[in-house]
């Protein structure tokens, strides 16, 4: 197994594509601590997983001391902390004349900052493995969307932050720092926003080619499988890499809006 006894703490593993992740690493060995705001949600998959394997948290990541009580958690409970999945995000739309200062900063909270304040907290652990961090982006860090303005931001920075600590880390700490950017993912989050917009409730079963060219979006499983190699000691002393995961080009906006009125990612 591939994560054969790693500790992988991994941030908003209650749904979607952290709980994906999540459940990958078990399978290939691993333990890990599930995190969310869901209480319920991250009782459910932990308890799933086993006592054994997981142990979960509750509490948002912009809370003082967040990051500390999960490194805490991870060592107290497993006895170390081998990796760290960045993977908790708020998405939310906005533009240029929708977005004030505090929802802008909100999101730079959540999606930028308190990825930062984790790997800062879970560093001397990381060190003394050789461990590494795992952040999970988004395509729209490239340009984004319009109406998707502080998140493609807040995206991009974190992407930058990879590129920065990807090389000092490893230089200093010998700690790996590399990122995906998943595309369009059919999570249970992303099929809810697009109820609320008003879209049938099998909306991802026929969309144009446009957005997907294979027939249909990507799964939650498929960026999990991605992410082991990252995790895994086989991906070597790689570090400071930003891999894109989506089955078209998309550096840049998306085609005109008459393409499709199904609103993406």
């Amino acid at each position: 197994m591939r994560l054969l006894n790693k500790v992988i703490l991994v941030t908003g593993s209650a749904t979607g594509i952290g709980k994906a992740i999540a459940k990958q690493c078990v399978a290939e060995g691993a333990k890990v601590i599930i995190h969310g705001l869901e209480a319920d949600l991250a009782a459910e998959v932990a308890a799933e997983i086993g006592p054994e394997r997981a142990i979960a948290h509750v509490e948002d990541l912009t809370a003082p001391g967040c990051p500390e009580r999960l490194v805490a958690l991870a060592v107290s409970t497993f006895g170390r902390l081998d990796a760290l999945v960045n993977n908790a995000a708020l998405v939310a739309s906005g533009d240029i004349h929708s977005t004030d200062l505090p929802f802008f900063e909100k999101l730079l909270a959540v999606n930028t900052l308190a990825p930062f304040a984790l790997i800062k907290a879970a560093l001397p652990e990381l060190s003394k493995h050789r461990g590494c961090v795992l952040n999970i982006g988004s395509v729209n860090a490239w340009s984004g969307e319009p109406n998707l303005l502080p998140y493609s931001v807040s995206k991009g920075a974190l992407m930058t932050m990879t590129r920065n600590l990807g090389d000092t880390l490893m230089r200093e700490n010998g700690v790996r720092v590399n990122q995906i950017n998943p595309g369009w993912v059919l999570t249970e989050n992303e099929a809810a926003r697009k109820r609320e917009h008003g879209l049938r409730e099998d909306w991802y079963a026929d969309l144009p080619k446009v957005y997907a060219p294979a027939g249909r979006i990507l799964w939650p499983e498929e960026i999990a499988m991605a992410a082991i190699y990252w995790l895994a000691d086989e991906s070597g002393p790689i570090s400071g890499q930003v891999v894109d995961l989506e089955q078209h080009p998309f550096i840049g906006r998306n085609p005109p809006k008459d393409a499709s009125t199904i609103p993406t990612r």
